[in-house]
């Protein structure tokens, strides 16, 4: 199990310096808009690729995050739980996570399916919607593995 917990962890790192890489695309494409709107020349589509770099962003950050749980946690009452208590409780909300996100994954693989076959894309650009579509539901794949993964640490006795 360990090459699998040490794999999914170098993908996390992989997919979040992706992310990191596409946020500064995105400052970068806003500040150099911005500027040149002053000038009355602004880059066309900006928004809509702004929006795109964004489902990037987020969805290929969510994977390194929750490894390094990196999220906000409400657990003032699980906190007062035993460990044992604790370890069930993260298990279960585990397997929650790994449902929500397999539906997730499954929904954008159809809806890029469906966005690929009617030759959807953006307003301005005319940039095609189904690879983000595609590499959104890929990461939320991504995710419902990174849970896994905590399951096997919670198990071992490896988590927090």
């Amino acid at each position: 199990m360990e090459w699998l917990l040490a794999i999914v962890f170098k993908i996390s790192k992989v997919l979040n310096k992706i992310a990191e890489i596409t946020l500064a695309c995105m400052i970068l494409l806003t500040v150099t808009d911005v500027v040149l709107r002053t000038g009355r020349a602004p880059i066309v589509g900006t928004y809509e690729m702004v929006g795109l770099l964004g489902a990037i962003i987020i969805g290929f950050s969510i994977p390194f995050t929750s490894w390094v749980q990196g999220q906000i946690k409400v657990d003032f009452l699980i906190v007062k739980l035993s460990a044992r208590a604790r370890a069930i409780v993260d298990i279960i909300t585990r397997c929650v996570g790994i449902g929500l996100f397999l539906v997730i994954a499954w929904n954008l693989l159809i809806l890029g399916a469906e966005a690929l076959k009617a030759g959807e894309v953006t307003p301005t650009r005319h940039l095609p919607f189904y690879p983000i579509i595609y590499a959104v539901g890929a990461a939320c794949f991504f995710q419902a593995l990174v849970l896994f993964c905590d399951i096997i640490k919670i198990v071992r006795g490896e988590y927090e």
